[in-house]
């Protein structure tokens, strides 16, 4: 997959994670599906990065994303089977993606 693609990939996504969790008040079916579908496409970004040419620090980092999107694919299980528990695993990998957001090192620009 081109880089541009799967950044689009992550914003529509991500974009569907926030419309399902939001739509969940008023229609939990549906916003199981939509935020379903932006749990899939977080998890194949993260799935896809490629990691040969990353030091530790920042195999650590995406070992958390990976993480994270695992822990959003359970959240949307739990949406289907209408357990409020989804809020604790979204929580919780909201908080690991922050924490990779904000320690990943910046690349330096030449």
């Amino acid at each position: 997959m081109s880089d541009k693609f799967k950044f689009v990939l992550f914003v529509f996504s991500a974009i569907f994670i926030l419309g399902g969790a939001i739509m969940h008040v008023t229609s939990p079916t549906m916003a199981s599906y939509i935020f379903a579908v932006g749990a899939a496409g977080i998890a194949v970004y993260y799935f896809t990065v490629p990691v040969k040419d990353m030091d530790f620090r920042s195999r650590r980092l995406q070992r958390f994303n990976i993480f994270a999107g695992l822990l959003c694919i359970a959240a949307s299980v739990l949406m289907f089977v209408h357990r409020k528990e989804w809020i604790i695993c979204l929580t919780i990998a909201a908080i690991f993606q922050l924490y990779s957001a904000f320690v990943t090192p910046k690349k330096k620009m030449d």
